[in-house]
């Protein structure tokens, strides 16, 4: 829909951002001749409300901190067309994620920019809220007479501390994200450490640590990330050391506190001298080849078989799977939840089967060539209106010419071949869409995959995604 030229007071200038579940425009508030910028939800979620909550709890958790390194909400209220609107902080110095990309900070200035973005963070824990999203595209820059400042912005993945002394949903940017938040462990302050040090790493080398762009593969983190020396030589291992603490996947091993990291980075760049009593960097622990994480989605396991910790703790791998399985599909979903975690597809995989699939539907190996993954497992095969898809092996030396359509459904007798592919569609009432696949391995196996959903971009999607590897 056209964008009106004015929401309530505020004249709308131009658009300046937009995303998954917002847009932001430049507006000026005509009442007080000033400049903000005007956060509104899109059109296609007004009608969601657990969406639209989520809007309005980021509105009062920034309500919450009254901070120069935070932005701040002044006005909330609603559109003509039912839409909600934050009025905020017109941040008018673009973000830290566009200044990386032009390369590595200047020492000096990166320390600055961090240690303004960790005021924020310890005025927003002060007021009982954790941020979970901490990354350089939510660090906003607003003129100064004497500069710019770093402000911390966005808190779609803010979470109260009392809530996320619990399990929560997992949720971040991969490669910002603190390995418990991936793992859906109870929270504290050292979950945006992490981020703030991951945001560091990339400040001063231009990159953000491990490389990694899965949640999954975050899981898969060890040890802290390579030495920044050898992302740029003239990194000093003070500040190196400081770092690289910061980002320890184990969090008893990070800095305790915000100050102590932010205080020993001063000091790291102001003097060149590691800090007393931390390790040199030539011997800390560097990812190797068996540690280093493979960046692969995470592959969910039956929400059926949750196990979680009672208190926090560093679990094995199969554990971690299942919990993670559990938040995910029993949350069902959030604000920022929604544009990471549910709407990024998942990789699973199984005996050299793999496919890529929505967030929130589960994944079940049922035999050692076949896999079945759906919101119920257990009835995706015999209940039509549950989505899902099956994967399986056929042993035939050509492709079928016909298929049986699945319950509900009417067809298969007039496909489309193409190459080494044949693809059944089928016609269902009431009940969602079946897109059937075989897909020739070798001169003697047919890969078979059948989704079932209502989206037939979902449909397509994952059928081209289904691969067999022997």
């Amino acid at each position: 829909m056209d964008q009106p030229p004015r929401i309530g007071r505020y004249s709308l200038v131009r658009r300046v951002g937009a995303g998954g579940f917002a847009t932001v425009w430049l507006a000026r508030d005509e009442q007080l001749d000033a400049e903000v910028a005007v956060k509104i939800l899109s059109e296609n979620w007004v009608e969601d409300e657990d969406v639209r909550r989520r809007f309005l709890a980021e509105g009062r958790f920034l309500r919450k901190v009254d901070s120069l390194y935070v932005v701040g909400v002044h006005d909330i209220g609603e559109a003509d067309d039912g839409r909600p609107f934050m009025v905020l902080t017109y941040a008018d110095g673009g973000t830290l994620a566009d200044r990386i990309k032009a390369g590595p900070l200047e020492f000096g200035e990166a320390v600055r920019i961090i240690t303004q973005v960790g005021r924020g963070l310890k005025h927003l824990h002060a007021r009982g809220v954790l941020h979970r999203d901490v990354k350089p595209a939510n660090v906003l820059f607003r003129s100064d007479p004497n500069g710019d400042r770093a402000m911390l912005s966005d808190l779609g993945l803010g979470k109260s501390l009392a809530e996320v002394s619990r399990i929560t949903m997992p949720g971040g940017t991969p490669a910002y994200v603190a390995p418990e938040q991936v793992m859906g462990e109870r929270l504290d302050h050292r979950a945006d450490l992490y981020s703030l040090g991951a945001v560091a790493y990339a400040a001063f080398t231009g990159q953000a640590p491990h490389g990694v762009a899965s949640l999954g593969a975050v899981m898969q983190i060890e040890a802290p990330p390579p030495s920044m020396t050898t992302l740029r030589e003239d990194v000093t291992d003070a500040i190196d050391v400081v770092v690289r603490r910061a980002l320890e996947p184990d969090r008893d091993k990070r800095w305790p506190d915000l100050d102590s990291f932010l205080n020993a980075l001063r000091e790291a760049h102001t003097t060149g001298k590691i800090p007393a009593g931390l390790v040199p960097a030539a011997e800390m622990p560097t990812p190797s080849a068996a540690t280093a994480p493979v960046d692969q989605a995470t592959a969910l396991a039956s929400a059926g078989q949750s196990t979680v910790a009672a208190k926090p703790q560093r679990r094995g791998r199969a554990g971690v799977f299942t919990a993670l399985a559990a938040v995910v599909l029993a949350a069902g979903g959030g604000y920022g939840g929604y544009q990471y975690v549910l709407t990024r597809p998942v990789n699973v995989e199984n005996r050299g089967l793999s496919v890529e699939v929505p967030r929130q539907w589960g994944e079940q190996a049922t035999a050692d060539k076949s896999l079945v993954v759906s919101t119920n497992t257990s009835t995706w095969q015999t209940d039509p209106d549950t989505e899902g898809v099956y994967l399986g092996l056929v042993n035939a030396t050509q492709l079928p010419t016909s298929a049986s359509p699945p319950p509900g459904c009417t067809g298969g007798g007039d496909p489309e071949k193409s190459g080494d592919v044949v693809t059944f569609r089928y016609s269902c009432n009431d009940v969602p869409t079946v897109l059937e696949q075989y897909k020739k391995v070798n001169d003697t196996t047919l890969l078979r995959v059948q989704v079932r959903d209502d989206n037939p971009k979902t449909r397509q999607a994952v059928v081209d995604s289904a691969t067999y590897t022997s």
